[in-house]
């Protein structure tokens, strides 16, 4: 819980030491508002081995600094027993950009993995980030379409070899339950 206090607060910090920028693009700040409340998903992940498992939960998701970020809380049904995670975003108006860092409650003192960064366009939100996977060099990629009142699609793809090929490993999807 250390290290994500100490997340946020870096996130709040970068936000206050640049208040007046003149050349501030909120035209993406917004973009998230979508998921704002409560829902209910379902999630098909992809096993190391190829085959894919399904599971159901929830995800519940709130502004943060002044609208300029959000948190998404979800509570995953694994076979295992269940777990949680949380997506915390933040909004840069000089770039128009979004970054999304994730905390796993299964390693919850693990240092936090480089954000992936993007913006929406044409209502498809792409976020990319490149650190390594399993000591390999690799390339992430989140991708948010078909994105409506009560429902969203989310997905997690990996990439090996700088982006020419993906294999999405993870889909969400979002039904509103309030």
């Amino acid at each position: 819980m250390k290290f994500l206090r100490a997340a946020l607060a870096s996130i709040f910090l970068l936000s206050a030491l640049t208040p007046g920028r003149a050349a501030d693009d909120l035209s993406g700040a917004h973009d998230f508002d979508f998921e704002f409340g409560d829902w209910t998903v379902h999630h098909r992940v992809k096993r190391p081995s190829g085959e894919w498992f399904e599971m159901d939960g929830t995800s519940n998701t709130r502004p943060i600094l002044a609208g300029l970020g959000n948190i998404e809380d979800n509570l995953f049904h694994r076979p295992g027993g269940d777990s949680r995670g949380v997506a915390m975003r933040a909004y840069d108006p000089a770039t128009g950009k979004w970054a999304i860092w994730w905390v796993d409650s299964r390693a919850p003192h693990s240092p936090l993995d480089p954000p992936v960064v993007g913006k929406f366009t044409h209502g498809v939100g792409t976020f990319y980030s490149d650190g390594p996977i399993n000591g390999k060099p690799a390339r992430t990629r989140f991708t948010w379409s078909q994105i409506t009142r009560n429902s969203a699609r989310w997905e997690q793809a990996f990439s090996f070899d700088e982006g020419k090929t993906w294999d999405t490993n993870w889909i969400m999807e979002f039904r509103r339950s309030n």
